[in-house]
């Protein structure tokens, strides 16, 4: 088989410390991934792995058949799909929000002078409307609200119609309402057979979408468990991985946390 991405015995190491420690991990077609852990566990690392922008230190990564180091990368990235608050970044807050959502055909944050033809043009105003954000096209992208933003992303991610779509933390710093709103968009794209397979990180398991089928938790850079997500989403599973007692709930197709017993606090005041 063909995995979409295969990682095998894959370390990053920044100084003294490994990030990611001989991770393996294998997703295949139709799958839609939630990868899970506490701040510092190597999620964005694995991200960045997996989207091209990271080699590692060791081990092997194939991404869509072709191996990293043995590939042309720029041949490989347009068919990956990527939002993450890296990327969120580099793009100009006075650019409008079309041509956010235009560039990506091209790769870049930023029109310059490169042309579109009206194929160009009607994707990105379909995403746009796919993602609620078609009302914008000629607004600025810094005028938008954090949630317009992460679906403009999003829909800029699409552009190039990806086979792997990379979702790194797309609901953080969302107020609740735009936080279900875009779940709401994610849950129907995880559930359309045409998607890409997708990849979705967070550290908030009220932040997984319904449709999503897998689930990696990882711990200090390794996987602590993988696989369906109702067999590895387990009180005893998150406990170990977050090291804090912890309950899951599931309601209808919605999970939710929180700490199974009372936890010491420590206010840092005088005896």
């Amino acid at each position: 088989m063909t995995w979409v991405l295969d990682l095998e015995n894959v370390s990053v190491r920044r100084g003294t410390k490994n990030i990611v420690d001989n991770l393996n991990w294998q997703v295949k077609e139709g799958e839609r991934w939630i990868v899970l852990g506490r701040n510092g566990a190597g999620k964005t690392t694995l991200m960045q792995l997996s989207s091209t922008r990271m080699h590692p230190t060791s081990g092997t990564v194939k991404i869509l058949g072709e191996q990293m180091g043995k590939v042309d990368i720029f041949e490989v990235r347009p068919r990956i799909g990527l939002a993450s608050a890296a990327l969120a970044e580099r793009i100009p807050g006075d650019e409008l929000v079309l041509d956010v959502v235009l560039t990506a055909a091209y790769g870049i944050t930023g029109r310059w002078r490169e042309e579109y033809d009206d194929f160009d043009r009607e994707r990105a105003t379909d995403l746009m409307a796919a993602f609620g954000v078609d009302g914008f096209q000629d607004r600025h992208y810094g005028t938008l609200s954090e949630g317009e933003r992460k679906r403009v992303q999003i829909a800029r991610a699409l552009m190039t119609d990806p086979e792997l779509l990379l979702l790194d933390e797309p609901a953080a710093g969302l107020d609740l309402g735009g936080r279900e709103e875009l779940l709401a968009a994610l849950s129907e794209l995880a559930a359309y057979e045409a998607a890409p397979v997708l990849v979705l990180v967070t550290h908030h398991v009220e932040e997984i979408p319904p449709g999503f089928t897998h689930l990696l938790l990882l711990k200090d850079g390794s996987e602590y468990a993988a696989g369906p997500i109702d067999e590895v989403l387990t009180d005893e599973n998150l406990t170990g991985a977050f090291d804090v007692p912890l309950t899951v709930t599931k309601t209808g197709d919605r999970y939710s946390a929180r700490a199974s017993q009372k936890l010491p606090v420590n206010l840092g005041g005088h005896a």
